[in-house]
Order: C-alpha cells, then sequence, then structure tokens
C-alpha cells in the first residue's frame, strides 16, 4: 500500500553543489545549493534554486553571473557549513579555508577544491513558490584532469560527489550499468 506523504524534497537525491557568486564590488560568496540541475544539453544549460531571502539570490539577481562548484567528500564539512550561515555576515573563503581561483568568463570565482567547476550567465530568472530559479548558459567547464576517464569526462569513481536527501549527505560513486545495457546485443 502507498501513503501520501507531506510535501518535501521528494526528487532525491539531488546533488549538494557549492555556488558562488559576488556582489556589486567583486567580494565573492558561497552557497550551498540542493537545487542544482540541468535544463538543457544543447545548449548547456543548468539551473539553481534559492529563496528570494538568501544573500546568494540577491547577488545573483544583481550581477547574473554564478559558477557551479561539484564537491568531493573530502570537504563536507565546508559544504554543511556553506548551507548553514550566511555570506551576508561571513567571508566563507576565509572561514572554510577553501581556494577561490579566477574564472574565465564570469566574476565569481571557480573553488579549487571542487573537482568540477561549470561558469554560468543568467539566461532567465523564473519564481516558483519558495524559490527563484536561475537558469545560466554554461561558458565554460572546468574539470580536474585527474578525475577524467578515458572517455575525457569526469569518472564518479574517481570524485564522488555528494547527494543530498531528507537533510542528510550521501556519496554516489558506484556504477550499477552503463546507459544502453538493456539494448545491447549480449
Amino acid at each position: 500500500m502507498k501513503k501520501i506523504l507531506k510535501e518535501y524534497r521528494a526528487i532525491f537525491p539531488t546533488p549538494a553543489a557549492l555556488i558562488t557568486s559576488v556582489d556589486e564590488e567583486g567580494r565573492p560568496n558561497i552557497a550551498t545549493a540542493g537545487e542544482s540541475f540541468m535544463m538543457s544539453l544543447y545548449p548547456l544549460v543548468v539551473a539553481v534554486g534559492f529563496r528570494p531571502a538568501t544573500y546568494t539570490n540577491g547577488l545573483i539577481h544583481k550581477t547574473r553571473e554564478f559558477v557551479v562548484n561539484l564537491p568531493s567528500r573530502e570537504i563536507l564539512k565546508a559544504v554543511d557549513y556553506c548551507g548553514s550561515t550566511s555570506g551576508r555576515n561571513v567571508d566563507k573563503f576565509k572561514t572554510t579555508g577553501l581556494t577561490p581561483l579566477p574564472a574565465k568568463f564570469v566574476r565569481p570565482p571557480l573553488i579549487k577544491e571542487c573537482p568540477v567547476n561549470i561558469e554560468c550567465r543568467v539566461r532567465g530568472i523564473v519564481t516558483f513558490g519558495s524559490h527563484d530559479v536561475f537558469a545560466g548558459d554554461s561558458l565554460a567547464i572546468h574539470a580536474d584532469e585527474d578525475i577524467l576517464g578515458g572517455d575525457g569526462l569526469p569518472d564518479i569513481s574517481r570524485c564522488p560527489t555528494i547527494a543530498y536527501a531528507n537533510n542528510r549527505y550521501y556519496i554516489v560513486d558506484t556504477l550499477i550499468e552503463e546507459h544502453g545495457f538493456s539494448i545491447k546485443k549480449r
């Protein structure tokens, strides 16, 4: 039998991403987002969602730029901290010890300790209930060379990503099968 649940993050898990943004003077901020996702592959459009009351929401509204940084388990404490404090009052790069790196096309920095970073310029903003969704054109995808597989793409077994569900963090690192396995001739 099925039970109807109260509203919660019903699509799970989602990536726990660190989103960097800057204020109008160029001071960087880091926020943890559980709402990071792809909207289109061609062109590559990724989106992040933030409540209007958040500092990050206001920064992205003003500058129309952000970077999606995909963290690894080694910096989980910083991921949690960046999602538990506001950048209005704290320099999160300073307090976490994370390293900002210059981006190629946008003002918000990359986070060195994150194996994948995606530079984005806002294409559109849509408000849905509790969150504003910022859809961004991907201008550059950066990846640490040591996580790349034979196909030139990030190999999750070399950089397990952090997933978020029900106020808990999980690790995603196990391959169960490749796409198209159900129709391949064996």
